[in-house]
């Protein structure tokens, strides 16, 4: 039965995918957007977004969590439009600059370093184009990406992501990490997003509350010597995106490794905590971290 509804699925989004390519982005936006605010309700449940939000902001009322179900969803529609013109965010297709970016010269350093170093980030905005524009800035650089789960869309989005944001994707999990590593020793910087719920992982604070966190970066960063480099993005009311680099996160090195290791995981959601207070609209709330 999950192979049938996999495969609807897949023709469906094909589908639409092939609409959006002949109706141009912005079109293509605007009936995305419109599908997501509409169904995007059936694919994940309200009451654990709302809880989601309730959990990172208590006092938050009714209004205001209506008003980023909203606008999380259009920015959700937006993305998926986006995927199918990823070539032209790649190529700079477009007659203005889609992409402003606060810290350029913190990336020329960090490429002219030739030393490894681990970009952060969460589910923000168009999330893809953060590997990309680093890409696109000469840093020889690897992706770690969650596979989607429905295997007829899964290769296509790999197809994608190689192609047009980095040609070095590695699918999370045991054998990526391994991946990492090797890619790391070569002096390959390493991008992901580490707000994503993970079952395998341990627990930190987030928000308060303990969550599942991966401990891949504090790990890497610890055993390489890298840096941790957070990355924001957001999304105008152009449809442009800002991306901003921040400073890189303290690391202390002790004796106690582990105790290291979550000291600078810790460091790490509250880097992501900000980045959400920051533009909560813009976030993907649908990820169950406080499961």
């Amino acid at each position: 039965m999950k192979i049938i509804k996999y495969l609807i699925e897949a023709v469906l989004i094909y589908t639409l995918f092939f609409l959006i390519r002949i109706l141009g982005l912005n079109i293509g936006r605007k009936i995305s957007t419109f599908l997501f605010l509409k169904i995007g309700i059936f694919f994940r449940s309200k009451k654990l977004i709302k809880k989601n939000i309730k959990t990172a902001f208590e006092n938050i009322d009714d209004q205001k969590i209506e008003i980023i179900l909203k606008s999380m969803w259009s920015n959700y529609g937006s993305i998926f439009a986006e995927y199918i013109f990823l070539k032209k965010f790649r190529y700079n297709k477009f007659s203005e600059p889609h992409m402003s970016i606060l810290g350029e010269k913190k990336l020329k350093e960090i490429k002219e370093s030739n030393k490894p170093t681990i970009f952060i980030s969460g589910h923000f905005a168009n999330f893809e184009l953060m590997a990309m524009e680093l890409n696109k800035c000469d840093i020889k650089l690897a992706a770690i990406y969650r596979p989607l789960n429905n295997m007829f869309l899964n290769p296509f989005m790999v197809f994608l992501r190689k192609k047009y944001i980095c040609k070095n994707q590695i699918e999370k999990g045991l054998i990526g990490t391994r991946q990492v590593i090797d890619l790391v020793k070569k002096k390959y910087s390493v991008a992901l997003m580490v707000d994503q719920r993970l079952g395998e992982s341990e627990r930190c604070l987030f928000f308060n509350k303990p969550a599942h966190t991966t401990t891949l970066p504090a790990q890497l960063a610890l055993k390489f010597n890298c840096q941790i480099v957070p990355i924001y993005l957001e999304r105008t009311q152009e449809n442009n995106f800002k991306m901003e680099v921040l400073d890189p996160i303290e690391i202390i090195k002790t004796k106690n490794t582990e105790e290291d290791k979550k000291k600078i995981t810790l460091k790490i959601n509250h880097v992501i905590e900000k980045m959400i207070t920051r533009n909560p609209n813009q976030w993907i709330w649908t990820h169950n971290r406080w499961k």
